[in-house]
């Protein structure tokens, strides 16, 4: 019983501090990401505790990146690496951990495509494929490769076509899922395809309305 209610207030905490984690990524606030990395720096021991000081790094590169910083996008990704491994060393059952650190791999390569690319890759692509095997309906799986391969150069097995694929499997697992809906928004209008881009970042805004990024692209995107 004492079991189930430790296992239970670990769930709430983590819910918790997911949703922190999310509203400062919504509003591009990085002032506020680095208080809460700080925080849970002080606390990474057990694997939840790194799992958050992970995607709290996770967030911030992506905010970053939002800001065009790519330099520092590329410093949170790396930050975020070591508690991502060790979450990941601590309980390697868990698909979420091994989805985050494919993840956080991806997102050092932004910075230098060619060389991020060789260098992280691979750990990109292992951990998010280890991530399917043990729940091939984890939707954000999918959207996590579908951006490593955004960024990943057509001549390396990459592109624009090849991460559309992703968007769309975890949309058909997760038709509420933002941050698929964002990101096919984003991809089609590379492709040029703007009336479907604008479809796409409209969903993404209303199943979210308070993503400021969500919102930027849609006012860069033409309507036709």
């Amino acid at each position: 019983m004492i079991a189930k209610v430790i296992a239970l207030f670990a769930g709430i905490c983590c819910l918790a501090a997911a949703s922190e984690l999310s509203a400062a990524r919504d509003r591009q606030d990085l002032a506020a990401l680095d208080g809460l990395i700080a925080r849970y720096q002080k606390s990474a021991q057990a694997p939840d505790g790194l799992y958050k000081l992970a995607l709290a790094n996770s967030y911030a590169a992506e905010v970053a990146l939002e800001l065009r910083d790519k330099k520092k996008s590329e410093s949170y990704a790396q930050a975020g690496i070591d508690p991502a491994q060790k979450a990941v060393a601590a309980n390697g059952g868990n698909a979420e951990y091994h989805r985050l650190l494919g993840q956080i791999c991806g997102q050092v390569i932004p910075a230098n495509p060619i060389f991020g690319a060789l260098k992280y890759g691979q750990c990109a692509r292992d951990e998010i494929a280890k991530a399917l095997q043990m729940d091939s309906k984890l939707a954000m799986a999918y959207v996590s490769r579908g951006v490593g391969n955004y960024y990943l150069p057509a001549s390396m097995g990459g592109g624009v076509d090849v991460a559309l694929k992703d968007f769309d499997k975890a949309i058909s697992l997760d038709a509420k899922l933002p941050d698929a809906y964002l990101w096919k928004g984003v991809a089609l209008r590379k492709a040029n395809r703007n009336r479907e881009a604008r479809q796409a970042l409209e969903r993404a805004a209303q199943l979210n309305p308070a993503r400021l990024w969500t919102k930027q692209q849609l006012e860069k995107t033409p309507a036709q």
